[in-house]
């Protein structure tokens, strides 16, 4: 997953912290602007940081600084639109859009390192902080964009756009700020706009709350086991994990598991023991929904308002609302994808199920116990158990090949160097936020900079769930910036002394993250705008998932796959096993898959009048599953319950989930490409870096698609890919 960064370019801010009032030319205004950033002269975000590539000076930033930086950037920018929306000159592409693209340098660096750190490592003061300013960001980002004297410097250059002599990169700058005006409401009544203030302010508190509960319900949510019987399945390394987890809680004598931030548990594809697997699912399905740690209210809460601010901006729904600046245009586009994707998914769900349902019946048989019918905390357990029958193979087998550092600098990194010719330098003289965290500095194949890529792998307390890519500094020529970006993932750290040993799904995600980061790292535009990975959804999760054919390519599988003790590789015939297995219960992740997207377009194409009540929220979710069902049989849970759908209600993807399986056809297809065309081969990688990866949002990623391929996007490699071969877009 890509972090929310889909920032607008003023000030660096999250769309999940957006609207208010500014009042730029008020003299008490200017006073307190003025106060506020002289208060905060000294502080480590007041100036471009010294260290290479302006990496955040994380060993002096202390928690107390966030707020007062915040503050005094505000008033810094405040200041800064103030004084080009008075500018007496005629309106310029320079001294109105390029000048609001330079606005709020401060701003921008206190938070691309504050939300970073909030979801990667944060603590009871960066959280209290995050409440506080949530809704005075969403004030003055509203502040900027509902501004009457900015919008119509913008909108008379919009108008006189073809007789300005821009180039394209600032051409499209000048439109998408126009377009960025209009969708944030700039041609709403005074009254309309006071309205959406109220509503952006709500909705930015809200969804801050909805992350820091569940993060607390991820955390009160994890099941303790008091018998290290019940564990059995689980390798010594991880039994010791769950000891390790459960003392540092001060349980000592007991083991600890945690929850991901998914639906199905990893563990419970090794837990023997059947009632352990149920708690364990029961505990993952019932979080944040009641109790202390609810996220149901706020749901309904944040359901309501997006409703009624599309409503509001003249649209239908939430969906038309953000759909209609994406890719995919239009909510009948998603579900029409939706819909004819699933029933392949369903019935290829219902084949893996029969398997495994007629698995448990032969064992019970054998041991004269009684049968009982697949349940969700099941699957994995007997799934696993028929990959092993059918592919003489398990992830017991295949773990001791995968150990952490082997796969990052043998696999991702020598992938990378394969394909677009970059190579790494650990650095361990630059300061981080967190022991654990390892920095890279990447340089082209000419010698010549590119920029520093942060490791951060292991699960920790005060760590969002999932795995994500964001950025501490987006490359930009404008400020001759060049990129800073971090991978965070959630692999359980072992005991210490012990290896880092990776399932092959945990492979993958490193290959799909770095994609996020070759992405960022790669950037090649003028703008802050279009850097990197600020794109539509659909399409930000193109690069990633393209980056994932690396982790099963023969070559770069065998580079990587080798003992972690012996240092052999792989052997020939467990490794194609492996390759063999890749559509194995592919039935089962799309349709999970699938699943929470369509709940995810079942809130968000609700109309403001028809959204349901607090008490209405999870009969609304089954109502909206038992809709997605395709057919009779084994019904799939969704990869994510409302209360803990953090993708959709705190991170930016709200009407969006849909874009993985979206980007993936484009994925698929260029994976089809670089098959036919040699490859892992430079030239291959020259050609994506150039025409996708460097152009960030600068073009219509439609067109650098067609510029990459040749041609509009075609969905049978995806098919194939996962099985769903006869199923038509």
């Amino acid at each position: 997953m890509q972090a929310s960064t889909r920032r607008i370019s003023l000030c660096g801010l999250m769309l999940t912290a957006a609207a208010g009032m500014m009042g730029c030319n008020t003299p008490a205004k200017t006073s307190q602007a003025a106060t506020a950033v002289t208060a905060a002269a000294s502080s480590p975000f007041a100036q471009v940081s010294s260290l290479p590539y302006n990496l955040p000076p994380f060993d002096q930033i202390k928690d107390a600084d966030y707020q007062p930086a915040f503050e005094a950037g505000m008033a810094q920018q405040r200041q800064e639109a103030g004084a080009i929306a008075a500018n007496p000159a005629p309106p310029s592409f320079d001294n109105t859009i390029v000048a609001l693209e330079r606005s709020g340098r401060m701003l921008t660096r206190v938070s691309d390192v504050f939300f970073n750190l909030v979801n990667a490592n944060t603590s009871p003061v960066l959280d209290q902080t995050q409440q506080e300013m949530a809704p005075k960001l969403a004030a003055h980002k509203d502040a900027i964009f509902l501004d009457p004297q900015l919008f119509a410097r913008v909108e008379q250059l919009y108008q006189q756009r073809s007789a300005l002599g821009l180039d394209p990169e600032s051409l499209r700058l000048l439109e998408r700020y126009r377009t960025e005006f209009v969708r944030a409401g700039a041609r709403l009544s005074a009254a309309d706009k006071d309205q959406l203030r109220q509503l952006n302010q709500q909705i930015s508190s809200l969804t801050t709350q909805f992350q820091q509960t569940l993060l607390k319900a991820n955390n009160d949510g994890a099941v303790v086991v008091d018998r290290v019987a019940d564990l059995d399945g689980l390798s010594p390394e991880a039994i010791a994990a769950a000891a390790q987890a459960a003392s540092n809680r001060k349980l000592d004598g007991k083991w600890l598991i945690a929850l991901q931030n998914t639906t199905d548990q990893a563990i419970l594809a090794q837990l023997k023991n059947r009632q352990l697997r149920e708690r364990i699912y029961t505990a993952s399905i019932s979080r944040a929904d009641g109790g202390g740690d609810d996220n149901v209210a706020g749901v309904a809460q944040i359901v309501k308002l997006r409703a009624q601010r599309a409503a509001l901006l003249g649209y239908s729904s939430h969906a038309a609302y953000v759909l209609e600046d994406e890719t995919a245009g239009t909510p009948d586009a998603v579900n029409r994808m939706l819909a004819q994707l699933a029933p392949a998914a369903a019935a290829n769900a219902r084949k893996e199920a029969a398997a495994m349902q007629q698995l448990i019946d032969r064992q019970a048989k054998a041991s004269h116990t009684k049968p009982f019918k697949l349940q969700p905390w099941d699957w994995a357990f007997y799934a696993e158990q028929v990959r092993k029958a059918r592919y003489n193979f398990d992830e017991a087998q295949i773990k001791p090949y995968f150990e952490l550092n082997r796969v990052l600098q043998d696999g991702v990194f020598y992938a990378a160097h394969q394909l677009y010719g970059v190579s790494f330098k650990e650095r361990s003289d630059l300061p981080v936020y967190q022991k654990d965290v390892r920095v890279f500095e990447i340089f082209n194949e000419d010698g010549s900079p590119l920029g520093l890529f942060l490791f951060d792998p292991f699960a920790r307390d005060n760590k969002q769930g999932g795995a994500w890519m964001n950025s501490y500094v987006s490359q930009s020529s404008l400020f001759a910036a060049k990129p800073v970006v971090s991978n965070n993932i959630n692999i359980v750290k072992p005991a210490a002394g012990k290896p880092v040993l990776l399932s092959f799904d945990e492979v993958n995600t490193m290959f799909h993250e770095f994609g996020h980061a070759l992405h960022g790292l790669f950037s090649n535009v003028r703008y802050p705008l279009f850097s990197g990975t600020e794109v539509p959804p659909d399409f930000v999760e193109y690069p990633s998932q393209f980056n994932e054919m690396w982790a099963h390519n023969p070559q770069v599988l065998a580079n990587y796959a080798k003992h972690y003790q012996s240092g052999k590789p792989m052997p020939r015939a467990l490794l194609n096993k492996v390759l063999a297995a890749r559509k194995f219960n592919a039935g089962f992740e799309t349709s999970e898959y699938l699943a929470a997207a369509m709940l995810d377009q079942a809130w968000h194409q609700l109309p403001a009048d028809q959204t349901p009540a607090v008490k209405g929220v999870m009969a609304f979710e089954a109502r909206a599953l038992q809709a997605a069902a395709s057919g009779d049989g084994y019904v799939v849970p969704p990869r994510y319950h409302t209360p803990y759908f953090q993708h959709i209600f705190a991170s930016g993807y709200s009407a969006g989930y849909y874009a993985y399986i979206w980007s993936d056809v484009l994925a698929k297809d260029s994976e089809h490409w670089m098959n036919t065309h040699g490859g892992l081969r430079r030239a291959n990688g020259d050609r994506l870096r150039a025409k996708v990866l460097s152009r960030g949002f600068s073009d219509d990623p439609s067109a650098l698609f067609k510029d990459f391929y040749g041609r509009g996007p075609e969905v049978g490699p995806l098919l194939e890919a996962r099985g769903l071969t006869g199923v038509a877009r």
